[in-house]
């Protein structure tokens, strides 16, 4: 193994060394090499040192070298150490080009698999550039786009408007529909959730038909009035306004909708200018998102629809209506504005 031999410290080297083995914030290899120089200058042998450093005989021979030879420096790692880069920067620039494209071969976004296919690198090694170039070809985000409404800063002024502070004695009622519900039911038995085990469905499925859901919600009194119907056409939408005008006797309803045909049909303008209690405001192009009622179904959705087993149509709308009545006497409160960022500007 070599014979014994004393290395010598200068003060200022013996000081570094036992900083750095004693450091908790050195890099652990750097330390192990400074522990086996600091065994060798106490006169300890290979053998020695290997016991009480964890290094084999061959490195603490191999650091108690590098130092003789250059001192503290030999202990750092040399400039190119490690296995030396095979991808160039223009082909990683190109990685990063190609991923921000279309595919051509008909599909919308690139996987890693494909990007790697096509440019003939790994699949890790195409993962390491996307990340280092914070490219997520997975991740889609969605932005509203300026409505082309001439009239887009008075539509949306007036319902903000509304929601913010709303007339006396009148009752702000944001309204729509939710069409094509469909009755699925699972071939096999629903199997419940248990510890450890999620609830289980099968992927096949029957169809019991679809029914559609005409609801208003009362923008501050909080609450939801809800009709399932075959069809959401215009003569089932002016019994719905019906509906509604009855129910609030000596309120004026104004009553929020987006700009489906069926809202603009000409019978249910002519009604709704018969009414001194109604008015109704449509919501700009492409902004249906101003309507409140759009949170309430995504709420209806996510505790109704998803992942239901009807064996009926008759058994979903029973539920449908009783989850209405529940959400109005127990859960229903008013949406909070939670944007905290600057007004959007048109």
């Amino acid at each position: 193994m070599g014979a014994r031999v004393k290395v010598e410290l200068t003060e200022e080297q013996a000081e570094t060394l036992r900083m750095w083995a004693g450091s908790g914030k050195t890099e652990q290899r750097l330390a192990l090499r400074a522990r086996v120089v600091l065994l060798a200058a106490d006169g300890l042998g290979l053998k020695e040192i290997e016991g009480k450093s964890g290094l084999n005989w061959q490195s603490c021979l191999k650091w108690r070298k590098r130092f003789l030879a250059r001192g503290l420096e030999g202990l750092k790692d040399q400039v190119g150490r490690g296995r030396p880069q095979s991808i160039t920067p223009e082909e990683r620039v190109g990685v990063v080009a190609l991923a921000c494209t279309t595919p051509a071969d008909g599909s919308s976004r690139w996987s890693v698999r494909k990007l790697a296919e096509a440019t003939g690198h790994s699949k890790s090694a195409v993962q390491k550039i996307l990340a280092e170039g914070a490219i997520k070809p997975h991740k889609t985000k969605y932005w509203c786009g300026k409505s082309p409404d001439p009239e887009f800063e008075q539509k949306q002024a007036a319902i903000i408007g509304l929601y913010l502070n709303p007339p006396e004695n009148a009752l702000v009622l944001s309204v729509d529909e939710k069409s094509q519900i469909q009755t699925l039911d699972r071939t096999q038995p629903l199997l419940p959730m248990r510890p450890g085990n999620p609830k289980r469905l099968t992927a096949t499925y029957k169809r019991h038909g679809t029914t559609c859901l005409l609801a208003a919600l009362a923008v501050h009194a909080w609450t939801v009035e809800g009709r399932c119907v075959e069809s959401t056409n215009h003569e089932e939408f002016l019994k719905f306004l019906k509906l509604l005008y009855r129910k609030y006797p000596g309120k004026h309803l104004h009553v929020i909708v987006d700009n489906l045909a069926v809202h603009k049909h000409q019978k249910i303008k002519d009604w709704v200018a018969g009414k001194r209690r109604m008015t109704m405001h449509y919501t700009p192009t492409y902004s249906s998102w101003l309507n409140q009622v759009e949170i309430w179904f995504n709420i209806f959705a996510r505790d109704v629809l998803r992942d239901g087993v009807w064996r009926s149509k008759q058994q979903l709308v029973g539920q449908i209506m009783e989850y209405i009545k529940n959400y109005n006497e127990l859960w229903a409160k008013p949406f909070k504005w939670t944007y905290t960022g600057k007004p959007l500007v048109a």
